[in-house]
């Protein structure tokens, strides 16, 4: 299946917003939805699942400095 992606600039507390709602489906019991680039995915997480944190920090002269922050999330469904 091909990884689907949606790129958007947001608010702070709009990503915030959108981080606390997927926090909260997570912590959920059971599966849930997902909607990225005009498409819902159903996603079934087990009890435990991987988890890695990254930061990058870059800086250019033509370009400026830039900062990223990724959360990834991965396990097989149950």
């Amino acid at each position: 299946m091909p990884k689907e992606l949606e790129e958007m600039d947001m608010t702070r507390d709009e990503a915030a917003d959108k981080l606390e709602s997927i926090a909260d489906d997570l912590r959920g019991d059971g599966p849930f939805d997902v909607n990225v680039a005009n498409r819902t995915v159903h996603l079934s997480p087990p009890r435990d699942i991987g988890v890695e944190i990254g930061v990058r920090e870059t800086s250019s002269l033509l370009r400026g400095s830039r900062e990223a922050f990724t959360v990834k999330l991965d396990w097989k469904p149950e």
